[in-house]
């Protein structure tokens, strides 16, 4: 979870990078993206005016060149792509950083930084700001838009349903896929900032305030963006579906375009692009709190010393923004949309699945409803268990199975460019290394806990093990039952040199811990084992830290 959580920081910091270019571009009398006498525009470049009087599938002609409808590009398109991104033919080609990118990008991480220099105490003060700007902005650009000409046209096909959607196995694994964005779920996000409330905080009435919260001003936003989309489509002469677009496209190029048909549109564009800023960072830093939260709490030696946190910190986020310069070249954009195609699908979907798994029947629910008892003073309803063993695992393997029987190669530029072998085989080892560190850890918890001591009993042959007449019992068979009968008669239990079954070895085994126990006395874990722990149970005092220190003693010995 983690790790698909710190996959998700890295690339989301490069849009906020994006929305930074922007949000400095704007800060000019004239917006870069209104028409096409730049230097980056192409013959293939017309201006919304122009295309207004276009009607069918007209074709034009320039420079002796006939460029058809589909072939033509918006001044707000050439100018994401060919000017911000740079973009080059495909993912194999140039790699040349872009500077202006590049640097935003920096700008992004060192802000990253300051916020969260100081953990939770520092982030804690600055998502005031953070959440309750954006609403303000909001408001003033809904109140922009409801007064355009045509805004009632978006709105009403935002509002209505295309239920024919519902068949695709896509939109369903978006749906839950933007659920998960949304309220970090399964990314780590929300345990990280649970985990400092009190322990009899409400957590029943959070977790039904926040989703509706969040749902609210997900659906308040849609009417922003599509009275404008309405705007633009009656301008354009076209519908609404014709000028909507999905992921980066519509706030890098739509909504651009929408902003140059605005009175006073560097305004206009410099408060959209500040909000757009103020909603990446307040997810960034919740996002990448929980990575830093998670070793600062496995590590004693980080979170036991300001200075080495400090250290941590900086030296994550320096880490964090090489591995982003590969998104900031001119083949960036190919790379940045590998990761958000593979990590925002199945390891999301696989790592809630587990989740529940892991919680609902492992734990138990039970004990889980029992502990929620401990904090609420009540149990939860029925309707939160059916849904949680029942309801939730079903649909989210449901859409699983749908999403790998419906996969289909991932592409960019409305299924223009489609990527090579080798670039999809890099997507999919994105989802293994997410997906497989699922087991991995669970194997190597597993041995650590004293699991590789009961796969040697049960892989070794049992004590009674051998030839059935007792008379033929010899050799390293007779050693065995001499190891049995009197195990301290001498120190080496074979005095022929053959090896006892693991099985004997196993019976005779003394962990470091009960030797540590036998010749200091009690075992005393490290006392700073975690914050907010509670009082714990005398027959759980084993904790992962008391195998770590009587491995050190080990060491020692």
């Amino acid at each position: 979870m983690v790790i698909t959580n710190t996959m998700i920081g890295i690339y989301y910091n490069v849009i906020v990078s994006w929305t930074i270019f922007y949000f400095f571009a704007s800060m000019t009398s004239r917006l870069p993206w209104e028409d096409c006498g730049n230097p980056w525009n192409t013959i293939y470049c017309v201006a919304p005016d122009d295309m207004k009087n276009m009607t069918g599938n007209f074709t034009i002609v320039r420079n002796e060149t006939i460029i058809a409808r589909s072939e033509i590009k918006t001044p707000s398109e050439e100018y994401f792509y060919n000017n911000v991104l740079q973009m080059s033919e495909g993912i194999e080609g140039s790699g040349q950083i872009v500077w202006q990118l590049a640097l935003c990008l920096l700008l992004a991480w060192i802000i990253v930084f300051a916020v969260l220099i100081k953990g939770i105490s520092s982030l804690g003060k600055v998502v005031y700001f953070s959440t309750i700007f954006p609403y303000v902005l909001l408001t003033i650009l809904l109140i922009r838009g409801v007064t355009l000409e045509g805004a009632s046209q978006g709105i009403l096909f935002y509002l209505k349903p295309d239920f024919k959607k519902l068949a695709n196995a896509k939109a369903w694994s978006d749906a839950a896929t933007q659920i998960f964005f949304s309220l970090s779920v399964c990314t780590g996000g929300l345990m990280v900032m649970a985990s400092y409330n009190p322990f009899k905080n409400n957590c029943l009435r959070d977790s039904i305030l926040v989703p509706i919260i969040n749902c609210a001003t997900s659906f308040y936003a849609g009417f922003v963006i599509f009275s404008v989309l309405g705007f633009m489509a009656q301008k354009k002469g076209v519908s609404v579906e014709e000028v909507a677009a999905n992921g980066p496209g519509l706030v890098f190029v739509v909504y651009p375009e929408g902003l140059t048909t605005m009175p006073l549109p560097p305004l206009w564009s410099v408060l959209f692009f500040l909000m757009m800023m103020t909603l990446g960072f307040s997810s960034e830093f919740s996002i990448i709190e929980c990575f830093f939260s998670s070793f600062i709490d496995e590590f004693p030696v980080i979170r036991n010393s300001r200075r080495n946190c400090v250290i941590f910190r900086a030296a994550g986020c320096a880490l964090f923004y090489l591995i982003g310069l590969s998104m900031v070249t001119k083949s960036g954009f190919y790379v940045f949309n590998l990761f958000d195609s593979f990590i925002g699908g199945f390891p999301l979907l696989i790592v809630g699945f587990f989740e529940c798994v892991a919680i609902l029947y492992v734990y138990g629910y039970s004990n889980y409803a029992d502990d929620i008892e401990l904090m609420l003073g009540k149990k939860p309803s029925i309707f939160f268990r059916v849904t949680w063993c029942v309801i939730s695992p079903v649909i989210l393997m449901v859409i699983i199975i749908f999403m790998a029987a419906q996969y289909t190669k991932p592409t960019l530029l409305s299924d223009k460019y489609c990527y090579p072998g080798w670039a999809e085989g890099l997507g999919w080892l994105l989802v293994a290394f997410c997906v497989f560190l699922i087991p991995v850890w669970f194997i190597v918890g597993y041995l650590r806990g004293g699991g590789w001591k009961l796969f040697l009993e049960l892989t070794s042959p049992t004590s009674e093990w051998g030839p059935a007449n007792q008379k033929d019992r010899t050799g390293k068979y007779a050693a065995m039952k001499a190891a049995r009968d009197d195990p301290a008669a001498t120190d080496s239990p074979l005095d022929d040199g053959l090896s006892l079954p693991m099985s004997i070895v196993a019976e005779n085994y003394v962990s470091c811990d009960e030797k540590l126990q036998n010749s200091d006395g009690e075992f005393s874990p490290n006392e700073d084992n975690s914050r907010n722990r509670g009082n714990v149970n005398p027959a759980f005092t084993r904790t992962r830290n008391d195998y770590n220190n009587a491995g050190y003693h080990q060491e020692k010995l």
